[in-house]
């Protein structure tokens, strides 16, 4: 007879988002704390995370500054019309650009072409003007047309959270 462990794993995987849900503490090793409070192994806490992560429960783990306590108060959104079948090799390559926080392809719709997004930040409206500039160029033909969605506000950025009900 096998005994079940699918449901203790899920009673893991809940307190693992419950302890991360407002983030990791600023700690030299959180994955210690972490491991800690799950009462396993760092090794296992790891596990744990990778296997999350695979079965997309946890889309990444990743530092979250805060641009405008950083000094950057200008943010932009540039979007792309940029040739499909060029997206992998620019997606790259806008993407590994120092002042882009964050790239991503998006299904163009019927009143909106843009396929390809990359976020700019920085300490004025010339600069990400001149970041625009620069990844025009970085696309050269392959790129139909372009926009910048300039930031009017903070939007409060959230992980996975449960509510008390869901555990």
């Amino acid at each position: 007879m096998s005994v079940c462990t699918c449901h203790s794993e899920d009673r893991l995987a809940r307190r693992l988002i419950e302890l991360t849900q407002a983030g990791l503490p600023l700690l030299d090793d959180p994955w210690t704390w972490l491991a800690e409070q799950l009462e396993l192994s760092v090794e296992s806490t790891l596990e744990l995370l990778k296997r999350l992560q695979a079965e997309g429960a946890i889309r990444r783990i990743a530092a979250v500054p805060n641009h405008y306590r950083l000094g950057y108060r200008f943010n932009g959104m540039t979007v792309w019309d940029v040739q499909d079948a060029e997206m992998p090799r620019l997606g790259a390559l806008i993407g590994a650009q120092p002042f882009v926080s964050h790239c991503y392809r998006r299904p163009r719709r019927t009143a909106w072409r843009y396929n390809l997004f990359a976020m700019v930040h920085g300490r004025s409206a010339k600069e990400i003007d001149a970041y625009r500039e620069q990844l025009r160029d970085l696309l050269g033909d392959a790129n139909a047309a372009d926009a910048m969605l300039v930031s009017s506000r903070i939007l409060k950025k959230t992980g996975l959270r449960l509510s008390a009900a869901q555990y």
